[in-house]
């Protein structure tokens, strides 16, 4: 298999406070990984590494072959490989849909403003959002906004997609219509890694879930081994809590 990112080693603290220790994984190119646990178990932290959104404490992340870390890597390049989505969908208030999904293209990947159009109505189209380019956020459900928040990471033509619990923020009938996209681009062979407390939706897409606790990966495996047949006790204990709720 073709390693898009390899963690090597990684770890996070916030002051003496140790939120990732010695994290190892690696993601392949067309798979879906899973970061499961409880809050508080660094599975977010881990993906804002990632993204160098926060700058982990020490170890190394692998883009490529490529240590992203070091020195003469061009963060904000690397960046533009990464197409991240949030729990509070970070749209641009004062944008409607189709400029929301422009701005980027535009700025970052220096797209004309045709090239641009054409790229964020084609995946606007494929979260089902098209009908609302128009709109402002405001005019907007939850479920919606976090649609365009995926058209527009969509937009970038990003190697890795990486989610932050989509659909925590959602109302739950909200969640469903989320959900479906994700299923549609795992269904198309994208590479994605997936923080959530859906495990219906983890068993059911991903190729491997990983189950964090305390900063550490405890568990890793098909989503059989991890969710139906965990063998430590810790995963037992977090999936016979959660299973229940």
């Amino acid at each position: 298999m073709e390693k898009v990112i390899d963690i090597k080693h990684l770890n996070k603290s916030f002051g003496s406070h140790e939120v990732l220790r010695d994290v190892n994984f690696t993601v392949n190119k067309g798979e879906v990984v899973c970061l499961i646990g409880s809050s508080g178990s660094g599975k977010s932290t881990l993906l804002r590494c990632i993204n160098l959104l926060e700058t982990p404490s020490g170890g190394e992340i692998i883009y490529n072959g490529e240590n992203i870390l070091d020195d003469k890597h061009d963060i904000k390049q690397y960046r533009t490989h990464l197409g991240m989505v949030f729990q509070q969908f970070n749209l641009f208030n004062n944008h409607n849909v189709l400029k929301n999904c422009i701005v980027g293209q535009q700025k970052v990947l220096k797209r004309s403003k045709e090239e641009a159009k054409t790229n964020a109505l084609k995946y606007l189209q494929i979260v089902g959002m098209d009908q609302y380019i128009n709109a402002k956020p405001r005019q907007l459900s939850g479920g919606q906004k976090q649609r365009v928040a995926i058209a527009r990471a969509l937009a970038m033509d990003p190697e890795v997609m990486l989610f932050d619990e989509p659909t925590s923020a959602l109302d739950p009938e909200m969640v469903g219509e989320v959900l479906k996209v994700m299923r549609q681009l795992a269904d198309e062979g994208h590479t994605m890694l997936i923080v959530t407390h859906e495990m219906e939706f983890a068993r059911e897409v991903s190729d491997r879930v990983v189950f964090m606790d305390k900063g550490v990966i405890v568990e890793e495996g098909s989503p059989e081994q991890v969710l139906v047949n965990p063998k430590q006790e810790r995963t037992k204990e977090f999936l016979k809590r959660t299973l229940k709720q």
